[in-house]
């Protein structure tokens, strides 16, 4: 294989059918964001349309904007948008609360339809808050049930009569490697078992056909690719055969069948409605909305096939520049097993990270020992992953990530 150049990074940029869309981001200058996995950048839009909700709809038109603005409809028109990211009917997405929340309330929703089962399956991939939600919702059962982790690969073989729900995140947060969701949610119906898939490192960054796979419910975060800012408010799906067999554990007055007769008993809305809580938080939905419609605007086609070649050349110009002083690439090499980051091992891979920042590369550092590069299509250009590369060689090269400063463990890391 010939070495990759700066030249034809420089190229790809040149035709790249997504490349309009950066400018459309406000990135500070001299700056190149590799955590969009994290928090997604800021569309230049948001700020105005949150100023503009803030000075008129609030502080002008007041309580108002509930019914003049439609407020109220947020949760449901937001989720009818994200729903066709992820090949999901309008009316089978909501978004509201975040994603811990919303998998707890999808969880027990799921249980309750397999009461015979007692197995939660999922893997050492998954995101912690996950296994944590499951593991205090089982508590909460008086340990009925038992929450059963196998290695990533093992899930298919560990799908057995059982299992009650099938737990997993598709993208794993640490390497990037992508489940098959279609086959794996095909072995546990084949076995009886239901799937809950948690969207965050997908929805938005590569094409998701929940219909399509036949899924039963998922949960989604709207900070990362979706662009909604920090703490934007998360999704959840139910596939609409269920909606009429499942309800929430949270009956909040928002998913009433009528909120505003204050009926002192509970009456679950009709379909997706019965899993929205309280109420709305609403300058967060806007911005999130905002984020939404960027994406909607691109071809998540030429967004997915963009991805894989950033990730392709990132591994290869890592394998050129970077293995030969102990770095490991950790992310699968596979363009379709992978989803839209690169990670590096390394056992200096904090001080490394911050180094790294320091110079205006901002990545990120998940532990142990893994630096964590998220490639945004929307805005990283390729030319940035020969930049990252360079430069880390260059930390390593001079040791200059071997600072105290580089060393202090910051609460986010």
């Amino acid at each position: 294989m010939s070495p990759v150049t700066r030249a034809e990074l420089e190229a790809l940029d040149a035709r790249d059918p997504l490349a309009p869309f950066r400018e459309r981001f406000d990135l500070p200058d001299g700056v190149i964001y590799l955590d969009g996995n994290s928090l997604g950048a800021l569309p230049r839009p948001t700020a105005k349309r949150v100023q503009e909700l803030v000075t008129r709809e609030w502080g002008q038109d007041l309580i108002r904007s509930w019914n003049v603005h439609g407020w109220i409809d947020l949760p449901r028109r937001v989720g009818a948008k994200i729903a066709r990211l992820i090949g999901a009917a309008p009316d089978e997405v909501v978004v509201c609360d975040s994603t811990s929340i919303n998998l707890f309330k999808v969880l027990a929703a799921a249980l309750r339809l397999r009461p015979e089962r007692r197995v939660i399956l999922s893997d050492t991939g998954n995101f912690p808050t996950d296994l944590y939600m499951a593991q205090g919702l089982v508590e909460l059962l008086g340990q009925q049930h038992e929450v059963r982790i196998v290695d990533e690969r093992d899930v298919l073989n560990a799908i057995d009569d059982q299992v009650a729900v099938v737990m997993l995140t598709q993208v794993n947060y640490r390497t990037g490697y992508l489940h098959d969701m279609a086959a794996i949610t095909r072995r546990a119906h084949e076995r009886g078992a239901l799937v809950i898939w948690d969207l965050a490192h997908s929805a938005g960054a590569l094409p998701v056909d929940l219909n399509g796979c036949g899924v039963d419910f998922a949960v989604g975060c709207g900070y990362k690719y979706l662009n909604g800012g920090p703490g934007a408010p998360a999704f959840l799906f139910v596939a609409k055969k269920w909606q009429a067999h499942v309800r929430s554990p949270l009956w909040g007055w928002l998913g009433h069948a009528e909120p505003f007769a204050f009926e002192l008993t509970y009456r679950p809305a009709d379909g997706i409605g019965r899993f929205l809580c309280g109420t709305p938080p609403v300058l967060s939905m806007a911005a999130l909305e905002v984020g939404v419609d960027f994406l909607l605007e691109a071809d998540i086609e030429a967004v997915r096939h963009k991805s894989q070649l950033l990730g392709h050349h990132f591994i290869a110009l890592a394998d050129q520049e970077l293995v030969p002083f102990g770095f490991e690439v950790t992310s699968p090499r596979d363009p379709n097993r992978r989803g839209s980051q690169v990670s590096l091992r390394h056992p200096e891979g904090y001080p490394m990270v911050q180094a790294l920042i320091s110079r205006g590369i901002i990545g990120d550092f998940r532990a142990p020992d893994i630096l964590r590069f998220g490639l945004a299509p929307l805005y990283v250009r390729y030319v940035d992953v020969w930049e990252t590369v360079m430069a880390l060689r260059e930390i390593v090269e001079t040791r200059a990530w071997d600072r105290p400063e580089f060393r202090r463990r910051a609460k986010v890391t």
